[in-house]
């Protein structure tokens, strides 16, 4: 039951997580690509591929939840919910989730209804975007090694 509970989580990050963390690092500079340089507006296109990746970023983040689920029952299967890298993991997944959540999709929502109402972009919020959407993804990445390198355990890599 622990591959299959492991296997599984490891699919659902990759699935669900590896989608969030690409589209969220494309959107900033789809935005500055789309961005009006003239009262005529951003083209059609433009608007069309930055409203996708914003859509990506939440459709995924939905599914992401599986992620978090099928890993603490997988910590339960293996017996190693209170190690250190467990928990830390476990923080480190929920900030990420909170700075998703609170950060990069409103950022997104707003710079979306901007190009589409044809209002002008604030190079300033796509920088600070692409600012959130790093952290994002730098703490993705810390996750996934304490995933492999699991440090302390006796299982170890």
């Amino acid at each position: 039951m622990t591959k299959l509970l492991l296997s599984l989580h490891v699919l659902a990050a990759i699935i669900a997580v590896g989608p969030v963390t690409v589209a969220a690092s494309m959107f900033p500079p789809a935005v500055r690509r789309a961005a009006p340089a003239e009262a005529d507006g951003p083209g059609p296109k433009a608007v069309t591929t930055v409203a996708l990746l914003h859509r990506i970023c939440r459709v995924y983040a939905r599914m992401g939840i599986l992620v978090p689920v099928l890993g603490l029952a997988t910590a339960l299967a293996m017996g190693v919910l209170g190690d250190g890298w467990l928990i830390a993991s476990i923080t480190l997944t929920a900030a990420a989730a909170g700075i998703l959540l609170a950060f990069v999709l409103p950022r997104q929502d707003e710079l979306v209804g901007q190009l589409t109402a044809h209002r002008p972009v604030d190079r300033q919020n796509t920088v600070q975007l692409a600012m959130f959407t790093g952290v994002f993804n730098l703490l993705w990445a810390t996750v996934t090694v304490l995933m492999i390198v699991r440090p302390g355990s006796t299982t170890g890599a």
